[in-house]
């Protein structure tokens, strides 16, 4: 199978910006200090299940989930030292040449690998980034010709950090049902034991016309959850409400965790899959990891018994392979969850 097609992201210095980056959508967005901070707060996992504060801090967490869809957590259990591994890996990755990580390029009609786009269609602009797409659970799934091999450590810290996000997905799905007082593990039982992982390694290069070019376009998550290491230092995501968008502030060592669209489907839309964008900027090169979380294809997802009742109708559909309809929807700027929903 041939390898698709794949440069960098334009660089800054370019004079014009190519056509195809233009962004059609509307505004493009900005870093600017006039968009408010998000109103979220920061959750401290570790916490969650302590017998005296754990009540407190669940309540916080399905109070941001339900209103805002997305959280920060710290004190998660991933060491601070560890994370920094992670984003060494990738940025010595996005630092080499492009010969040499153009051995990693996706092949056409695959999603795994090195590239800049997955939009094929023509009436949408291009995001103004280099990706590095890999699954990584489960482990047969992988496809190790387009792990990178330089750096010699990406691979085994890659391994590493599935397994720590892993767990970390368990607990948050154990932590979620006891904020709705419902039986522990019945988000865990729907999500199963033979899920998926998708780890995206993300670059967005500095911008020559930030108020022309996006670096991700507003979308959902067809994920469970969706867990986002931040670059450590330079902003860029953006969430919206209400018809307003607001910025995700860095803070060092935490996790973004945002609902995906499977979990407002288990939830019955308690927990909203929410839209983010992410925005550029003309001095910094911004770099993060996302890591999705999917029940594997064959599972069937409906909302889980408990949150449907005589005052609360079931407002979704049993859904099986969700993962499979988003590309297309995606392709025509659409929501997969509209498909889902009674």
């Amino acid at each position: 199978m041939a390898p698709a097609q794949v440069e960098e992201t334009p660089s800054k210095t370019v004079q014009e910006l190519p056509k195809n980056y233009i962004y059609k959508g509307g505004d493009a967005g900005t870093l600017g200090t006039s968009l408010s901070y998000i109103d979220i707060p920061t959750i401290d996992f570790s916490l969650l299940s302590s017998p005296t504060s754990g009540k407190q801090e669940l309540e916080k967490l399905c109070s941001a989930l339900t209103s805002w869809g997305c959280v920060q957590i710290i004190n998660h259990g991933i060491d601070p030292a560890f994370m920094d591994k992670v984003d060494e890996v990738g940025k010595q990755f996005f630092g080499l040449p492009l010969e040499e990580k153009k051995k990693y390029a996706r092949e056409n009609s695959s999603y795994d690998g090195y590239m800049n786009h997955i939009i094929d269609s023509k009436d949408q602009a291009f995001d103004w980034i280099d990706r590095l797409h890999l699954v990584t659970k489960p482990e047969d799934k992988r496809q190790l010709k387009l792990w990178p091999e330089n750096p010699e450590s990406f691979r085994k810290i890659l391994h590493e950090y599935t397994a720590k996000i892993e767990k970390l997905n368990e607990m948050l799905l154990k932590a979620i049902a006891r904020a709705l007082n419902l039986e522990e593990n019945c988000f865990r039982d729907m999500y199963g034991e033979e899920a998926s992982m998708l780890s995206i390694f993300n670059l967005y290069p500095p911008c020559p016309r930030p108020d022309l070019a996006i670096g991700l376009k507003p979308h959902a998550d067809a994920s469970v959850f969706t867990y986002l290491m931040q670059d450590k230092e330079v902003e860029g995501l953006q969430f919206q409400k209400d018809d307003q968008w607001y910025r995700v502030p860095v803070i060092p060592g935490a996790f973004v965790i945002n609902v995906g669209d499977q979990i407002e489907i288990m939830s019955n839309g308690i927990f909203k899959s929410p839209i983010h964008r992410v925005v550029t900027n003309t001095e910094r090169g911004r770099m993060s990891l996302v890591m999705f979380c999917f029940p594997h294809p064959n599972k069937e997802i409906e909302p889980v018994k408990g949150l449907v009742t005589e005052t609360r109708p079931r407002l979704y559909k049993t859904m099986k392979d969700y993962a499979s309809i988003v590309v297309e929807k995606y392709q025509k700027g659409r929501r997969p969850i509209e498909a889902a929903k009674i």
